[in-house]
């Protein structure tokens, strides 16, 4: 069939035949337009297939259509090989199973979803491993790595994906089955007769030498000498030969312990020529990376460079004393050995972040993937870096190489100007002679991530037009129609086209936000998600809070990704034609929890808590809002008047028509308890008491004057122990945590204006702000000056907020709190995490004795979030991806209580101290945990308690 093809038509039929998800709505499509490339293609439709019949329905049905197909995984390539026209097959919904482990056989059955996490994590149950692993080792699927033949730290020790395949089955686009393994079974018609008649070709056309030889399709490894491995030759073919429906893997033995040795050199140039040296010592890894990427620098050893090499063993000592060989025999300037895995995992971490971090240069411009991942012989690395870096001063450009170095593989971001035309030009100049380079040091245009569109116009450089026209003779024979991923590897499209930015504005959009890190240009904000997709992993590192709500539904379209998609394709206007007005936009951002997590577990630092205000307030800019934005996002005036009343509402509250009546006008989760207000506020009992000369600032946060004053109080009573006057500022002031978290922009612009009138005299006494609610402090430390950027008075009332603990150790450093001796449970808040963070807490606990680690992620209450009633969530016939029925607010919100901090406080033993600093965590866990007669405490009100006197005055 010739011409666009009806995608109604198309929708139907394949809703016909598969069993699958089918979803041709704007919201589908948006979420499927880019992956972490700088390539953009707009997808008629997504399926999300069960099985591997329903992958051979749906290539039977496009073909019937003439429609291109394309595989997609994690999202995760980078070379723009996860982008299509026609339709996208996901496989990251149903097709994730892993199918067996064998751990006698060393093998793993798997389908392309599975995450390679889930698959190290069945495999290390018997003491053994998958090893590749690429840095999205926590999204990434297995079928994109086979795609791909996808590498990771690893691939010194254990090679690439395709040297760890055994058999694959895949489906062909006339819906017909191959399994292949070595031999010539399950080969298509004519791909025997294709090797034999080019044998010299295929012998002698390929570069040696090269562990990371990525680029164009292995068709030497159809050569009897080496096997006649199909599915190897399968391996990197980027879903242009056929589908993947199942593989079997090999798996290693894990060693039972391990070290990392970290060297530091003068700059990459010395790390890239000492790393070869160290592959006799038979490391696990050799990864290499320079001062330009690294955040904080505190845990590494002197240097500009580092290599991170890590080594095996059957004990820890075996592991250490083979590190510490390493350090005697690299010639650093300075090395460490690090063998406790909280410490190992903190240094790969740095990094593992690379790859977004090297995304912002170090003047905030940006920088780009296209040439992230060529490679060289190892022993040719140092000199190609330093031709690379006179490459890069010959045509104005920057870039900061890191990556793989004992396998010789290079990635780096680099600032082109892909918004010009000029710019655009340049890059395809620059990439021209980029590749001559890396061909003339017997390299590979590609190293890990395969070619995609980003480097396969350029195959004949590397390997001539001769086997570059055998290339396309070889995915005619598995693809004789042409409509699997088209435009990739063979007759590919140009370098310099389908670029992602071509379709954004090119004047700054008027929005509310100063966007200080994107100078101002919402645009730039959104552009700043790459696609690494950090957002989408299924569990939380550590304290990472980003993100919650797709960990609690899943669905990438409530991933920070998601949403920054859909975001990009509204301002382009393509498919999300309404602008602000999108309801597409609104339905992925109505489950975020503006956490804030993502402004600091992003690698690029996505803030889309911000960018849900921003687009709330312009979506509902001179319409009726939802309920809970009336009641809930102007508390602090409801509170403020309710205030004198405070037994009467909370008497009236306890009758259950009238609360639920209350509920349902408030727009209120039924599920919900209204909380309680204090009898009498901390503003009231405060102005009681003498005050002494002032020190400090106690800012009174609508929480903690009306809903929890025995926290002020308790922050009082120590703060003055401590030897600190208090003061607190005039009545009226207000962070304007709520009206920003509902996109009431302007109201909160008001507040905050009259907030600066009345703490002016305050901060000209140049007096600490101490903030006890972290929500509170998050929004006068980032929403206050980000929204008044033109108020110089902003930027000093943010610089002046201070944490309670932050308060006590700067302004009383001598102090000591009271001996407690016990151990805690409970959260980090996820705003404290994001934005203030958490050292000085964790140092005053410590002087307290107050012992253990408090859980990461999210509470899921989210100040007004988990009491939202939410959006009726049913999914009718053709809808777009969604959370579905019955994960409305009020289940996310329990869901992502779930996932760390209700675990956490059940297993704490009696006596454990239940800390939450956030009035929402301690509302959450009071609301759901039965905690049976414990209650979660502030810091404050716990070092109160152990203070001598009465703990109440």
């Amino acid at each position: 069939m010739s011409g666009q093809p009806d995608r109604g038509e198309l929708a139907h039929a394949l809703r016909r035949a598969a069993r699958g998800d089918v979803e041709f709505g704007t919201a589908a499509r948006a979420l499927t337009t880019m992956d972490a490339s700088n390539y953009r293609r707009v997808p008629l439709g997504v399926v999300a297939p069960r099985d591997a019949e329903d992958v051979a329905a749906v290539l039977t049905v496009c073909r019937l259509h003439g429609v291109p197909v394309v595989p997609r995984g994690g999202g995760t390539s980078i070379a723009g090989q996860a982008t299509g026209t026609g339709v996208v097959l996901d496989f990251t919904r149903h097709m994730r199973s892993i199918l067996s482990v064998d751990p006698e056989a060393r093998t793993a059955v798997v389908q392309p979803g599975v995450v390679l996490d889930d698959l190290r994590a069945a495999a290390g149950a018997h003491g053994l491993t998958f090893g590749p692993d690429p840095s999205t080792h926590s999204r990434c699927t297995l079928g994109g790595m086979i795609g791909n033949n996808s590498c990771g730290a690893h691939s010194v020790a254990w090679g690439t994906t395709a040297d760890n395949v055994h058999r694959l089955t895949t489906t062909g686009f006339w819906g017909d089955t191959h399994h292949l393994a070595r031999g010539w079974a399950g080969a298509p018609a004519g791909l025997r007769e294709l090797v034999d008649g080019h044998l010299a070709l295929l012998r002698t056309g390929y570069p040696t030498g090269l562990p990371r030889r990525i680029s164009g399709y292995a068709v030497d490894a159809l050569l009897p000498e080496n096997g006649t491995d199909l599915a190897r030759a399968f391996c990197g073919s980027e879903g242009t030969l056929g589908v993947l429906t199942e593989a079997t893997v090999r798996l290693v033995e894990a060693p039972r312990a391990r070290a990392l040795a970290v060297l530091g050199y003068a700059d990459e140039g010395d790390a890239a020529d000492a790393a070869a040296g160290l592959l006799p010592y038979r490391p696990l890894t050799v990864e290499g990376m320079a001062a330009d990427l690294v955040r904080e620098p505190a845990g590494l050893p002197r240097g500009g460079a580092w290599l991170f090499v890590e080594t095996g063993g059957d004990s820890p000592a075996e592991a250490r004393a083979r590190a510490a060989e390493l350090v005697r025999a690299a010639g650093a300037l300075d090395g460490l050995v690090v063998d406790d895995p909280a410490g190992q995992r903190a240094l790969w971490r740095i990094r593992e972040d690379a790859s977004g971090t090297a995304t912002r240069m170090r003047d905030g411009s940006e920088a780009w993937p296209g040439w992230e991942d060529c490679a060289v012989p190892p022993a040719r690395l140092g000199a190609y870096l330093r031709d690379f870096r006179a490459l890069l001063g010959a045509h104005g450009l920057h870039g900061t190489p890191y990556g793989h170095f004992g396998d010789g593989c290079i990635h780096v971001r680099i600032d082109f100007d892909l918004l010009t035309a000029g710019g655009v030009a340049r890059f395809r100049t620059f990439s021209g002679e980029l590749a001559d380079l890396v061909v003339a040091h017997g390299g590979s245009l590609s190293g890990e991530h395969g070619d995609g569109q980003a480097r396969a116009e350029l195959l004949p450089k590397m390997y001539g037009d001769e086997l570059v026209a055998l290339f396309g003779r070889f995915k005619d024979i598995w693809d004789p129609d042409g409509l699997l991923n088209p435009g990739m590897l063979a007759r590919p499209h140009r370098l310099d086209e389908n670029l992602r930015f071509a379709v954004l504005p090119r004047e700054p959009v008027d929005v509310e936000f100063g966007y200080p890190h994107d100078n101002g240009d919402f645009s730039a904000a959104v552009r700043r998600c790459v696609g690494v997709a950090k957002c989408r992993t299924e569990g939380t590192s550590g304290a990472d809070v980003m993100c919650p709500s797709f960990r609690a539904t899943g669905d990438e379209q409530h991933s920070t990704r998601g949403r920054a998609r859909l975001l990009h394709e509204m301002l382009a206007g393509e498919i999300v034609t309404d602008g602000w007005r999108s309801t597409e936009v609104r339905d992925a951002l109505d489950l975020c929890l503006s956490c804030k997590g993502c402004r600091s577990d992003c690698p690029v630092g996505v803030d889309m808590a911000t960018y849900k205000a921003e687009f709330l307030h312009h979506h509902y800019a001179g319409r009726i809002r939802p309920a809970a934005h009336y009641s809930m996002g102007r508390l602090p005036r409801w509170l403020r008047a309710a205030a004198p009343y405070a037994r009467t509402v909370n008497a009236l509250a306890r009758v259950r028509p009238l609360a639920a009546l209350a509920k349902r006008l408030g727009g209120i989760a039924p599920e919900r308890d209204i909380p309680e207000l204090a009898p009498q506020t901390f503003r009231r009992w405060f102005g009681t008491r003498a005050q002494p000369p002032a020190q400090v600032v106690l800012w009174p946060d609508t929480f903690t004057d009306h809903l929890s004053p025995s926290v002020g109080r308790a922050a009082v009573r120590v703060l003055e122990s401590a030897g600190l006057g208090i003061a607190l500022p005039p009545e009226g002031v207000c962070c304007g945590l709520t009206y920003v978290s509902t996109g009431q922009l302007d109201r909160a612009r008001t507040v905050l204006r009259r907030t600066l009138d009345r703490v002016e005299p305050l901060l000209d006494a140049g007096l600490p702000v101490v903030v006890l609610e972290p929500s509170c402090a998050a929004a006068l430390r980032t929403d206050l000056p980000e929204l008044l950027a033109d108020d110089p008075r902003a930027a000093r009332l943010a610089d002046a907020v201070r944490t309670f603990a932050q308060a006590l150790e700067e302004y009383a450093p001598q102090w000591q709190p009271p001996r407690l001796d016990r151990p805690v449970a409970g959260q980090t808040h996820c705003h404290q995490h994001a934005v203030l963070g958490d050292a000085a807490e964790r140092r005053l606990r410590t002087k307290a004795g107050l012992t253990g680690e408090l859980s990461g992620g999210c509470c899921g209450l989210a100040g007004n979030f988990g009491f939202e009633r939410g959006r009726d969530r049913r999914r009718g016939d053709g809808a777009d991806s969604g959370s579905g029925p019955g994960m409305g607010h009020y289940e996310v919100s329990v869901a992502c209580a779930e996932e760390q901090l209700l675990p956490s406080v059940r297993a704490a033993a009696e006596g454990t101290e239940l800390l939450a600093d956030g009035f929402s965590c301690r509302t959450q866990l009071a609301q759901l945990a039965q905690l049976e007669g414990r209650t979660a405490r502030h810091l404050a009100e716990v070092l109160a308690e152990g203070l001598p006197g009465d703990p109440l005055r």
